[in-house]
């Protein structure tokens, strides 16, 4: 018999979404610390994590594409999800509303809001950027066919993206830990209503019947 007292519960990510994620998730710190550890020296205690400098060097780009074939499936089945509307720009413009807690002044959203439509274009041309650059910089099968001009930008342009996806990986985290009941979702793959109803009721009424609505 079902607990009358316990809080209902909606599906958000399925098993194989959540599986795909961690995964991703795994990859993206494996290849923060290693290139770390290949773009300056002072890091170069780092190359431990992979067994030393040259499995590092061989490892990395391996790993890279790893993340990248995950995340185009992943980005594959979110991005009907993260068409931006009306809404989501009227979110945005209220962006004062959202750090402040204000959210029954903010439009409803659906399954994400504007800001993690947003971060997730962010993360989009970031990983298309890293894989590209990535590929003409991998010696051992692309390299040699660039002029050393275009191996010098591949460095710089890597870079760059790295920098900017790890700084969007930290926003993500601080969002997920700030909205309480986020971690849940990718680790239980559910929320409860009352956090549906709260942060995505556009998505919330989509899930459930209206006439459950509230009950």
């Amino acid at each position: 018999m079902a607990d009358p007292h316990r809080p209902k519960l909606i599906q958000r990510y399925t098993a194989g979404e959540r599986s795909n994620h961690w995964v991703i998730a795994i990859t993206f710190v494996l290849l923060a610390l290693s290139g770390l550890a290949l773009f300056h020296p002072a890091f170069s205690w780092l190359y431990a994590l992979l067994g030393g400098g040259p499995w590092t060097r061989i490892l990395h780009p391996f790993i890279g594409v790893v993340m990248f074939l995950c995340f185009v499936v992943f980005a594959a089945r979110m991005w009907r999800h993260n068409r931006m509307s009306q809404a989501d720009v009227q979110w945005l413009r209220q962006f004062g509303d959202v750090v402040n807690n204000r959210e029954e002044k903010l439009p409803e959203v659906g399954r994400y809001n504007g800001g993690q439509k947003l971060l997730f274009y962010v993360l989009v041309i970031s990983m298309v950027g890293l894989i590209l650059s990535g590929l003409i910089m991998w010696r051992e099968y692309f390299s040699m066919y660039f002029p050393v001009d275009v191996l010098r930008a591949a460095s710089v342009l890597h870079a760059t993206f790295a920098l900017i996806m790890i700084c969007a990986i930290i926003v993500h985290i601080y969002a997920a830990i700030w909205v309480k009941g986020s971690f849940r979702a990718m680790l239980r793959g559910t929320v409860t209503w009352g956090w549906a109803w709260k942060h995505h009721r556009a998505w919330f009424r989509s899930e459930v019947k209206p006439s459950s609505e509230g009950k």
